[in-house]
């Protein structure tokens, strides 16, 4: 029977649970409810590590022993898919929990912190003596525990796994049950959360060491080299005229001392490390096909031929893509990211030009600033091997103003507010809407008129957004039947220009 591995990492934070754990029985401060905060936060982190880790090993197992080896490699794969389908299944269910008692505790604060994280009463009355979601967690650790043991060969199925649900030892002649140890009374909310993450960390810990033990019995199998595979990898099929077209063709084997023979089309290729590299200069456009052919010496002396599969490659004349990041204009004050790219070429090796206003950036990230209406050509140019460069591209592009905004008061833009709402109110603004880019509109100007039932129209005037003294003393005054009315707004947004709005008017209720 394997012993259970752990690292120094995961040990600590599980000693510092059990340390946190106990201190929380007897006091709760806000030291100890930040310490839970911050083992979540680390138990969070090692999951997503492990879960990641355990991803690129399932991607890497697929890429090889499943495509070179399917009938041997694929029990294993099946069994390993089982493992982290129950695995999800399970932080599924735990997930929900989670979201459940976080929202019973009044969701998250501005601090990132669950409002009611003291709270002592939510954990035990929901996971014990309510919905008894603890004994149902419970169950369910335990049946996907047995389940992914399970995948195991008969000799590895008691592997020591850190997924478990078990109550703990006898302790001064008491006996706690699982349930009551991490969710029973005392327990504040942030505790039962930092155990819920630790059950997902001990969760994704087993399903590695399920996973890795069950793809090694792959690795583990005899190794038969009498068989060969011709393999042809190129970096790109898509080249441009002028540019050279090149693809590794090698023997994939384990010997050292293979020493193949490659061609394409009849003609032998250099051999460097065991690879036959070919290059090919495109001189023409079009589609264009290759098979490359690899013969190897067997142990009697005779020869063995392979060959790879067809290899298709185009040849194409240089192109650019010019997207605007936002939408197909650039607006005047704002800065308008556009990204650039070239099939073909690096992007290091394009230029950008515009025919008027500034283009920064580099990298194929580029941020445009222009200041007059009308259009402007984003030129791009690229450099060809051998250092001569080639116009890949123009675009024209519309140049417009940024929209103008909305007056608002109150969050509205007119309509019928109460006498109350009105007078809690101390200044007005203008609110870009459904605009993609940051931009902000002060206001320079505007006027009020406040008529009151049966009484001449009051008018009132300021330079700012806010409501003068006169301005707010008149509006104490509004009763029901008043109205409300902002008119000659004028506003000044990051292109400079000083734009009359739209009056608003609002009915007192």
């Amino acid at each position: 029977m394997a012993g259970l591995k752990e690292t120094p990492r995961q040990k600590m934070m599980g000693i510092l649970y059990l340390v946190l754990l106990g201190i929380a029985a007897t006091t709760v401060t806000d030291h100890v409810l930040d310490a839970f905060r911050n083992l979540t936060t680390s138990l969070k982190t090692s999951s997503e590590n492990v879960k990641a880790s355990v991803d690129n090993t399932m991607s890497a197992f697929e890429a090889s022993k499943l495509k070179n080896e399917p009938e041997r490699a694929r029990p294993a794969w099946e069994k390993a898919t089982k493992v982290k389908e129950e695995i999800a299944k399970l932080d599924a269910y735990i997930v929900l929990i989670k979201d459940s008692l976080i929202k019973l505790g009044g969701g998250i604060d501005e601090t990132g912190d669950i409002a009611s994280r003291e709270d002592v009463d939510i954990s035990p009355r929901m996971m014990m003596r309510k919905d008894k979601w603890a004994s149902k967690l419970k169950a369910k650790i335990e049946a996907t525990r047995t389940t992914i043991l399970s995948q195991l060969p008969a000799k590895d199925q008691n592997l020591k796994v850190a997924l478990s649900a078990q109550d703990p030892p006898r302790r001064g002649g008491l006996l706690t049950s699982w349930e009551e140890t991490n969710f029973g009374e005392g327990i504040p909310l942030t505790a039962a959360i930092t155990a819920l993450t630790k059950i997902q960390a001990d969760m994704r810990n087993t399903e590695s060491d399920v996973i890795r033990k069950i793809l090694g019995e792959v690795d583990k199998a005899v190794i038969n080299l009498d068989r060969f595979d011709a393999v042809a990898v190129a970096p790109t099929s898509y080249i441009l005229t002028g540019q050279q077209y090149s693809a590794s063709v090698f023997l994939t084997a384990s010997d050292s001392k293979a020493n193949p023979e490659v061609s394409v089309g009849g003609q032998n290729l250099k051999i460097v490390d065991g690879k036959g590299m070919y290059t090919v200069t495109a001189s023409r456009e079009g589609e264009f096909k290759w098979v490359g052919t690899v013969r190897v010496k067997q142990a009697d002396g005779t020869m063995k031929e392979y060959k790879t599969q067809e290899q298709v490659y185009t040849v194409a004349r240089p192109s650019a893509v010019v997207s605007p990041d936002k939408m197909n204009v650039f607006y005047i004050g704002v800065p308008n990211p556009v990204s650039v790219s070239a099939p073909g070429f690096s992007k290091e090796k394009i230029k950008v030009s515009m025919s008027s206003g500034e283009i920064s950036g580099s990298g194929g990230a580029y941020v445009v600033k222009v200041s007059q209406p009308g259009k402007v050509t984003i030129t791009v140019t690229g450099t060809l091997d051998g250092g001569k460069s080639t116009v890949l591209g123009t675009t024209e592009f519309r140049i417009k103003r940024i929209p103008p905004p909305r007056v608002k008061f109150s969050g509205k833009a007119g309509g019928s507010i109460s006498a109350g709402e009105a007078k809690a109110q101390n200044r007005i603004f203008a609110v870009l809407e459904d605009f993609d880019f940051e931009a902000s509109f002060t206001i320079q100007h505007f006027k009020l008129y406040i008529v009151k039932p049966r009484a001449d129209a009051m008018v009132f005037e300021n330079t700012t957004n806010a409501l003068t003294p006169a301005m707010s003393a008149a509006m104490q005054g509004v009763v029901s039947g008043s109205r409300i009315i902002f008119d000659d707004v004028f506003a000044t947004g990051p292109d400079g220009v000083k734009r009359p709005l739209d009056p608003i008017t609002f009915n007192i209720k």
